[in-house]
């Protein structure tokens, strides 16, 4: 007996499909449909059903409810799926399998609840017919789908019997291959149907192993994606209509054969050998051999066969786990958008898990809609690339907002003044712009190469509030980055961008990536290696610059102690300033073969140099007992937050500045100085708990000029132990 037409289906779909998919339920015909947070409820007749399975393109599975119960207990479960009339769906000597999930149900073992559904269903059988079904978990008659939600369970059978991303055709995949549905939802939100009814063409750059184009292919071909699927879970179920199935595969067979005939271009590249290889296996085995073309091309060199036509460009371009460690996907991220920008009045999808790097392609995006590759968040770009015009100044800040307009004006006035400055006084590395514009909350800094005066940026973004919309926070840093390469006349590629956030204890010295890429700069007359890629920081505190200046004067014979000194840019000033001796202390063996390093391109080599890696409160705290009087200078910058084994909690610098400055003091001989610094906005010195030193607040003096906008920056005393 054939279904009702007001039958109750459920198509299940990820995260950012369903709206796709109740448009193509629609389309096949579907009524009442109701989208949800796991995919699409729907209403119709058995035909509608099949048609389903055969032509969603989006769907992961097809359910039929047929029953809902209350499971609070294994043995509610148990006694209502043995009332299920059981007979009417499959055959006593036929197999099944029973998949459960479950939320906020007091029934939370997902496998004991289908091993107990299981059973009901098997002891029914026997029950009635002496004899019971087996149990195939690879491709049974009936699959069962057992889904408990706040102690109800809905009983549904499988109609599609597998994901129905499977399409059959893929016989080799490149690295990280999207889903099949995944592919025809970022299309279908592209908008590739209407385009390739107008005869415009499909173009993946960066194409792996093929899953877009042929699934713009189908698209455009009028080919259903189950058409080439061997199973199908109604094939074993008692209701199954063999003729009606029939009919609709004939139907999908002469509808593919018509629309493959006039397909539009659709051209894919990639520089990878292997990739190019899986794509033309995939390609064939979908029945397009002929009818798709791959080649194997640069991402430069693979354009449309003819931009004429508007088309689309869908991409799923490598965007690695951190922006930190893949330097040259920015490279590879603007390039796209080169490419992108010569197609004009052309439509592109750039499908990404790091949307930082989609700033890189340097257009704006019309929408970003989240969706989800497996477990990995990813969004979704729309573009739509302008029409040049011979008018135009060809500023990408027009082609982009008038607030990201805004943002390279103000960053045009400010390089201006600061090139002025800097060249005066000799400075090579420098701040350009922080957080002028609330809307655009960066620090950019702009460091020459020593040896070439090759500009290099590092930006940094600071953590927006949870009061500004993210989407928009998004999209002024996409902006701001596609202004960046083209006011400072830097390449794209020599932009490096990071998110500041609050850090506490050693988080702050965590690694961004492992790319080991150093660069060497000039200040003050010195050479410094700085890192743009692999941490928070360079390698170089540009706001210290004076701080440095000032520990060179101080140290003329002097015997210098660098605490926590990170790259040891202070103890190569000290050097500088003629110091007999210094003492280079942190925590991180990385951190001091760097200032090891930095010491040598100085010409500081001597055993009158030493590095020393200890936790430094707790060398400290010993040295303070064993050797008092050790120094005539010394520089204290520590971290705001440290979690030290010497104190009973983390080390904070408000709490417990004292305690380490009394320490520091007893290292210092009568008359000895200590520079003190840190980077705690609210931080208050408790200069009163001191005894016997005379206190010089130097915090205005020791900001350096491309400082001045962000006057908290750090805060700096001179303390001159008295006796």
């Amino acid at each position: 007996m054939p279904l009702p037409d007001n039958t109750q289906f459920f198509a299940a779909a990820p995260k950012g499909m369903t709206t796709p998919l109740a448009l193509e339920l629609l389309a096949l015909g579907a009524y009442d449909v109701r989208e949800t947070n796991a995919g699409v409820s729907f209403a119709g007749n058995q035909e509608i059903a099949y048609r389903v399975c055969l032509w969603s393109r989006v769907a992961n599975r097809v359910l039929m409810p047929i029953a809902k119960l209350r499971a609070a207990t294994p043995e509610q479960l148990y006694d209502g799926v043995k009332a299920i009339a059981w007979e009417n769906h499959m055959d006593v000597r036929g197999t099944l399998a029973v998949e459960c999930t479950a939320v906020s149900s007091v029934l939370t073992h997902t496998h004991y609840a289908a091993l107990k559904t299981k059973d009901a269903i098997v002891d029914r059988m026997r029950d009635l017919f002496g004899e019971r079904p087996s149990v195939d978990v690879e491709q049974p008659d009936l699959r069962i789908n057992l889904h408990l939600r706040n102690d109800q369970a809905r009983i549904s059978l499988d109609l599609s019997g597998g994901s129905l991303h499977r399409r059959g055709y893929r016989s080799a995949g490149a690295h990280a291959p999207l889903k099949e549905n995944l592919a025809a939802a970022i299309l279908l939100l592209a908008d590739w149907p209407a385009i390739a009814r107008a005869g415009g063409p499909l173009l993946d750059p960066l194409c792996g192993s093929a899953t877009l184009l042929i699934e713009g292919a189908w698209i455009a071909g009028d080919v259903a994606p189950g058409l080439m699927r061997e199973h199908y879970g109604f094939l074993g179920w008692r209701g199954h209509d063999p003729e009606l199935w029939g009919m609709l595969l004939r139907e999908a067979q002469a509808r593919r054969t018509r629309g493959l005939e006039n397909l539009p271009s659709i051209r894919g590249y990639d520089g990878d050998a292997e990739a190019v290889q899986a794509a033309l296996l995939n390609v064939e085995s979908a029945g397009l051999l002929g009818k798709v073309h791959i080649e194997r091309r640069t991402l430069g060199g693979g354009k449309p066969e003819s931009a004429s036509a508007p088309g689309l460009l869908a991409v799923n371009p490598p965007y690695g786990a951190r922006l930190g460690n893949a330097s040259e996907l920015r490279t590879l991220y603007a390039q796209l958008g080169t490419l992108m920008r010569s197609l004009p009045a052309w439509h592109a999808a750039v499908f990404t898990g790091n949307p930082e790097l989609a700033a890189y392609i340097g257009l704006r995006s019309q929408r970003a809609q989240e969706m989800f590759n497996g477990p990995i968040e990813c969004h979704l770009f729309h573009y739509r690339v302008p029409m040049p015009s011979a008018d135009a100044v060809p500023d990408v800040a027009q082609q982009i907002s008038a607030g990201a307009e805004m943002f390279a004006n103000r960053l045009r006035k400010n390089l201006k003044q600061s090139q002025r400055w800097a060249q005066r006084e000799g400075v090579s590395c420098y701040r350009v712009y922080d957080g002028d514009l609330p809307e655009y909350a960066l620090a950019v800094d702009l460091y020459h190469e020593a040896a070439t005066a090759a500009r290099h940026v590092h930006v940094q973004e600071y953590q927006a509030p949870s009061s500004i919309d993210p989407e928009k926070a998004q999209q002024r840093l996409q902006e701001a980055l596609a202004v960046l390469p083209q006011v400072l006349d830097v390449p794209v590629e020599r932009v490096y961008f990071k998110t500041r956030r609050r850090q506490k204890g050693v988080a702050q010295y965590e690694k961004f990536s492992e790319g080991g890429y150093y660069v060497e700069v000039n200040e003050g007359g010195l050479r410094f290696q700085v890192n743009f890629t692999d941490y928070l920081d360079t390698g170089l505190f540009l706001d210290h610059r004076p701080t440095r200046a000032l520990l060179r004067e101080l140290a003329q014979g002097k015997r210098f102690l660098n605490l926590f000194a990170y790259t040891g840019t202070a103890s190569v000033y000290a050097a500088a300033g003629g110091a007999r001796t210094t003492t280079t202390v942190d925590m991180s063996r990385t951190y001091l073969d760097w200032a090891q390093r930095n010491m040598a391109r100085n010409g500081y080599t001597g055993s009158e140099h030493q590095f020393l890696q200890h936790d430094c409160l707790a060398w400290l705290s010993e040295q303070a007992q064993s050797a008092p009087g050790s120094f005539d200078l010394i520089f204290l910058d520590p971290p705001t937050f440290s979690n030290s084994k010497r104190m009973t909690d983390n080390f904070d610098v408000q709490r417990d500045h004292v305690v380490l400055l009394r320490d520091v003091l007893q290292l210092l001989i009568p008359g000895g100085v200590l520079v003190f610094s840190n980077n705690f906005r609210r931080f208050k010195l408790d200069g009163a708990a001191l005894e016997n030193v005379e206190i010089e607040d130097l915090t205005q003096k020791t900001i350096p000029k491309d400082f001045e906008r962000n006057p908290r920056i750090h805060h700096c005393w001179k303390i001159l132990k008295v006796s």
